[in-house]
């Protein structure tokens, strides 16, 4: 009875788990889990494929090969004028201009194109002005286009143009990945709503009329499925120039295939490489933005996009709260091996089913529901581990293993071959120092006992950085450490574990000084070196002996704690670990520099930068400062 009830409280409280995920991540919270949607997105769109797209559209590329004819960018207006009046005699459905005509430029060439745009169904594009660096939802009005994109203000073509033509938003939304997801279809100001470019497009190539309906748009009498803000979600066809793609450049050399052109819709838009105009796809890394806005274009005029609307999200919803406890009643169920299997089973057939659905038009999310999943079975399942005793044998042996200071892997090493490292050996390594700012004069006047502790706690958080990334804790030095990444082999990601660990380092000991007592906490600092070069590694001692490193790269590494604190900074890494570490930047930091100096005890000059932490605890320069 009593574990009825124990079973049924764990099945309550997964239910409600998985319900929270899901409705913090609906309320915009838990944005982590975008960017893990975005991933798996474009996994799913990898294993899909590439997809022949319907025949509708043609875009029309300035690319650098017009760029490089006519000497600058953007193209004059005479010549966008030529442009857009040799795609309007080949009779086209609707010429969509993916470019922002709102400055003026010569008369002359402004009076031409605006006269060409009187000649055939034109749109032009706009764009919306957002008072930050992302779009803003401001749910402060009544009815549901409150939920739309909240713009500060609307850049419009000059009047000239727009007289002629109808005009459409061109921005797009990007995931946390860089990567569209969604094309917004309205825009809203204080006092006004803009259709978007794409919508504009496909309206006046259907030529339906557009009805906004509460939960989705309806061209005619189709219905167009939208997310809850009124945003179309997109899904690749392939990489760029999937869609039927001509340059510019046919135009003027005058070969130019009609068939290209007539009864399409045709969709002017820069491809320059520098332009700026280009965003990460599943299959392509640098795709032009008119194909992104293409895409959406096919989308609603071919009605093949991917469908995530109302009742997508009230699956969603139902799968985030009732899978997490079918799993754990499995587990439950069968607290040995069957049930494991069973629950095993249960996800990998979800995991088929959202795939299916995704490469079937049906766009299930998959992060909230692993978010609302993983979790509860995790716990339940260390439940059970506990209830058969064997959670105590986990957590001794990860007890007596976080007690050693070598690494496993090479204890392990030792252990199949006791001459290692009995003869020196040279190598590359990368090195990681880190030392306590203030802890000599401080350990004067502080409780022995209470400065143990202290010390304890700070070996205990540089262990755990270390064994995360699979370095090697040469020894601590009192009131630091160094840190081995290259032992017992080099490996290639040795200079990428090493710059993981020199900022979870900085990471975990910031937070650890920030939740320190003001007046042990205010007193303390820290500062890290990490460089990546040739070291000697070798055992030394006779009855009692220990790994150690030698050379230049050590001393250099050392140095660096000092080139930190002279510069107000706590970490400060070479550009040879960068590079090394292939380190393409990392969204939650800030790299600075660089900075050439010299470090003592060596000559020549180190090219030195300096890490950050975007969202840490504030830092004072008095403990960035000090140093032992």
């Amino acid at each position: 009875m009593k574990r009825r009830v124990q079973i049924l409280a764990a099945l309550v409280l997964t239910g409600l788990w998985g319900a929270g995920i899901y409705a913090g991540h609906a309320n915009g919270h838990l944005r982590f889990l975008d960017r893990l949607e975005a991933t798996l997105t474009d996994w799913r769109t990898q294993v899909r494929g590439v997809q022949v797209p319907p025949d509708l559209v043609t875009i029309v590329a300035i690319d650098d090969t017009v760029v490089k004819r006519g000497g600058s960018y953007p193209l004059p207006r005479a010549d966008l004028a030529r442009v857009v009046d040799t795609i309007v005699q080949f009779k086209p459905k609707v010429v969509a201009i993916d470019l922002l005509l709102v400055d003026r430029s010569a008369a002359i060439g402004d009076a031409t194109l605006a006269n060409t745009l009187a000649t055939g169904p034109m749109v032009l594009a706009a764009a919306a002005i957002f008072p930050s660096a992302s779009e803003t939802v401001e749910p402060s009005s009544d009815g549901p286009l409150a939920v739309l994109p909240q713009a500060e203000r609307f850049l419009l073509p000059l009047p000239a143009f727009a007289d002629h033509a109808d005009v459409g938003v061109v921005n797009v939304a990007t995931g946390q990945s860089g990567s569209p997801l969604s094309v917004p279809m309205l825009f809203r100001t204080a006092d006004k709503v803009e259709l978007s470019f794409p919508l504009r497009v496909a309206s006046r190539a259907l030529d339906k009329p557009l009805t906004i309906a509460p939960d989705h748009l309806m061209l005619g009498d189709r219905a167009v499925p939208t997310d809850t803000d009124f945003a179309l979600p997109i899904t690749y066809y392939g990489p760029r120039r999937t869609i039927r793609t001509v340059s510019a450049q046919s135009i003027f050399d005058g070969t130019l295939n009609r068939a290209a052109i007539e009864n399409r819709i045709v969709v002017i838009g820069a491809a320059v490489a520098g332009g700026g105009d280009f965003y990460p796809t599943p299959f392509d890394s640098l795709m032009p933005g008119v194909e992104v806005v293409s895409t959406a274009i096919t989308h609603l005029v071919a009605g093949d996009g991917i469908v995530r609307d109302r009742k997508v999200r009230i699956a969603d919803a139902l799968t985030a709260i009732l899978l997490p406890m079918l799993l754990v009643g499995l587990l439950a169920w069968r607290r040995s091996a069957p049930g494991l299997v069973a629950a095993a089973a249960v996800m990998i057939a979800w995991g088929g089913l959202n795939l299916f659905a995704f490469t079937h038009g049906v766009w299930l999310n998959a992060a909230t529901t692993l978010a609302a999943a993983v979790p509860p079975v995790v716990v339940f399942a260390g439940m059970q581990l506990w209830v058969g005793g064997r959670r105590t044998q986990y957590f001794a042996d990860k007890s007596r293993s976080l007690a050693q200071f070598q690494a496993p892997a090479v204890q392990e090493w030792l252990a199949r071959d006791p001459d290692f490292l009995s003869r020196p050996v040279r190598q590359d390594a990368a090195v990681v120092f880190i030392d306590l700012s203030g802890f000599t004069a401080f350990s004067e006047k502080i409780d022995p006992d209470q400065l143990q502790d202290l010390l304890r706690t700070f070996h205990a958080l540089i262990d755990k950085a270390a064994v995360d990334c699979d370095g090697l804790i040469t020894g601590f030095l009192g009131d630091g450490a160094m840190i081995l990444f290259g032992l017992p082999r080099a490996m290639p990601d040795d200079a990428a574990r090493a710059l993981r660990c020199a900022i979870n380092l900085h990471r975990r000991v910031e937070s650890w000084i920030a939740a320190l007592p003001p007046a042990i906490g205010g007193r303390l600092g820290f500062k890290i070196g990490a460089h990546f070069g040739p070291i000697v590694a070798s055992r030394l001692g006779e009855s009692h002996q220990h790994i150690t490193a030698t050379g230049d790269t050590v001393n250099v590494a050392s140095r660096l704690m000092e080139v930190a604190a002279q510069n107000k900074a706590r970490l400060a890494l070479t550009d040879t670990l960068l590079d090394a570490a292939d380190f393409q930047g990392d969204p939650d930091g800030i790299l600075t520099g660089p900075l050439l100096t010299q470090v003592r005890g060596r000559s020549g000059v180190v090219t030195v930068w300096f890490w950050r932490d975007r969202n840490g605890p504030s830092q004072t320069a008095a403990r960035a400062e000090m140093i032992d």
